[in-house]
């Protein structure tokens, strides 16, 4: 049932889901600063949440947030956007940069990745899916502004109404 909502809430705003601003504020927090810029999505879910067990909810929500989340050519590895622009040039056992992208011996490619995201490009990351957020919300909100007018007319009109029928009974 829940997920059933979830779709139609994301079919307006991904954000409105429930819980999805965490979720997506731990992505970023750990596709940013994870050793490794890409990784399929199962194991992206156990270095998030600890288990695999929703590998659905993490595809759902890279999927739905293509503003800060991209597939691979291949579609089966997913990578943050903003780490893909940097070269491939990360040991990620020395943890330095260290050969220019083009430089990087095939051997070794494996171990070679893009670097991760200093505290503050994170940060950056997680305060535009905050305002992503609010905008959602305050969208949401102002699609229902008449709401308010038209309980009121309502209540007016059932005040008239009641008050003809009571005239014309009294008569």
């Amino acid at each position: 049932m829940r997920q059933l909502r979830d779709k139609r809430i994301a079919g307006r705003n991904p954000y409105l889901v429930e819980g999805r601003l965490g979720d997506v504020i731990a992505a970023i927090t750990v596709l940013g600063t994870y050793k490794f810029y890409k990784l399929n999505v199962e194991k992206w879910a156990i270095r998030i949440t600890g288990s695999s067990a929703d590998i659905g909810k993490w595809e759902r929500v890279f999927r739905e947030h293509p503003e800060f989340f991209r597939r691979a050519s291949d579609g089966t590895k997913v990578s943050l956007v903003w780490r893909r622009q940097f070269p491939r040039n990360f040991d990620v056992d020395e943890e330095k940069e260290n050969l220019p992208d083009h430089e990087v011996d095939g051997s070794d490619e494996s171990r070679i990745s893009r670097r991760p995201l200093r505290p503050e490009e994170v940060t950056e990351l997680i305060g535009v899916a905050i305002k992503l957020h609010d905008r959602a919300l305050e969208q949401q909100k102002a699609r229902v502004w008449w709401l308010p007018l038209a309980a009121a007319g309502l209540s007016l009109v059932s005040v008239i109404i009641g008050a003809v029928l009571t005239a014309n009974l009294h008569k």
